[in-house]
């Protein structure tokens, strides 16, 4: 499967919201493609270079299906796309308008999981900061009870390493996933 490449300096998980303004050409000509055929592209973390520049990317990343977009007092071009399937990066080649496009095969998704009661206590701190990042995050569709989706939403919304944010993209250990959310969280904890 070929799609466009968005390298971001972001990770974006499945299920998660990805709000972005677009101003460059190459990524506007993407954005109105994707809208008439109803095609994803592809969001990979960048290892290095710059998001309007050449940039190198991990090989581990997640379609992005754009679910609304506006255009800013600025002029410019917003979107909001939602995260999909993880894939894997095979090979990419940059066109000449400077898009990457890339051959890409599916990961596998993690199987379901309930969450594990020893992990309950994070629902608070989950549902408390999802209702204060207000519109982002109202029309997602809220999974409480599955350890997967949880383990997503606090890895994606705490302050977490990027490299740490992009390693959990890339396992599909849920539990290993929670365990280090624990460990950040109690790492933040005064004693």
């Amino acid at each position: 499967m070929q799609i466009p490449l968005f390298p971001l300096n972001t990770v974006l998980f499945p299920w998660g919201p990805l709000p972005l303004r677009i101003f460059e050409p190459r990524y506007i000509d993407m954005v109105g493609r994707c809208m008439k055929e109803t095609t994803p592209f592809g969001v990979l973390l960048i290892r290095e270079g710059h998001e309007a520049g050449p940039a190198t990317v991990h090989e581990v990343g997640t379609l992005a299906e754009i679910s609304d977009w506006y255009q800013g007092s600025d002029g410019l071009l917003g979107i909001t796309a939602v995260g999909g399937q993880r894939f894997r990066l095979v090979s990419s080649e940059r066109q000449s308008d400077g898009l990457n496009i890339g051959e890409i095969e599916p990961v596998p998704p993690e199987p379901d999981m309930p969450l594990p009661a020893a992990y309950a206590r994070m629902l608070p701190l989950l549902e408390h900061v999802l209702d204060d990042l207000g519109k982002l995050y109202e029309s997602l569709e809220r999974r409480y009870d599955d350890a997967v989706w949880v383990s997503y939403r606090l890895m994606e919304i705490l302050p977490i390493d990027l490299e740490e944010k992009q390693e959990s993209l890339v396992s599909s250990d849920t539990l290993g996933r929670l365990r280090r959310i624990e460990q950040f969280l109690a790492s933040q904890t005064p004693a």
